[in-house]
């Protein structure tokens, strides 16, 4: 909202001042929008509301934490090997992976768990064992094994403000 009121204060100032910041604005708006990929693009969006928000308590601000709870969804979801065993109500998900991959699933899957059930009324059961994370789902089976594993971690719409607490230097699973 605020880029929004930024160009149109400037396609209404003076004339020569107005073309000026018209091609700039236009630029900006045309150019390249993406901070990055989506990790690098993700800390740079907390990072401008912490900078924009004069409330934000600095000494608290923890940033390095964001970071690795990125890099944990990275390694859940591009380097976790899950097996899927279907179930009459929905799917029962084995999840290993190598041992900083299952440390990103141990700290990842228990912590979902409680969101997944609330978002959609379903049973989620976690089961963490040494080697491996079971995520047990029971409620729409079409849907649950349709979603599989990864759409199941997808599902909620907490993350953003999850990641704004994290950089805010709360507990990450609350």
């Amino acid at each position: 909202m605020r880029f929004i009121l930024i160009l149109l204060f400037l396609a209404h100032a003076g004339q020569a001042t107005s073309q000026h910041n018209h091609d700039a604005a236009t630029h900006a708006v045309s150019g390249p929008q993406e901070t990055g990929q989506s990790a690098f693009a993700a800390l740079a969006e907390i990072v401008t509301i912490l900078r924009e928000d004069p409330e934000t308590d600095w000494d608290s601000v923890d940033i390095a934490s964001l970071r690795r709870h990125l890099v944990d969804m990275d390694l859940l979801t591009t380097g976790a090997e899950v097996t899927a065993k279907t179930r009459p109500k929905g799917a029962r998900f084995e999840i290993r992976g190598t041992p900083r991959v299952l440390e990103a699933v141990q700290a990842m899957v228990p912590a979902h768990a409680p969101f997944l059930a609330a978002e959609t009324g379903w049973n989620v059961s976690v089961d963490t064992f040494e080697d491996l994370v079971v995520l047990t789902v029971d409620g729409e089976a079409a849907r649950i094994q349709g979603l599989g594993f990864f759409g199941m971690m997808a599902i909620g719409a907490h993350h953003q403000e999850h990641h704004l607490m994290v950089a805010k230097g709360a507990a990450p699973h609350e």
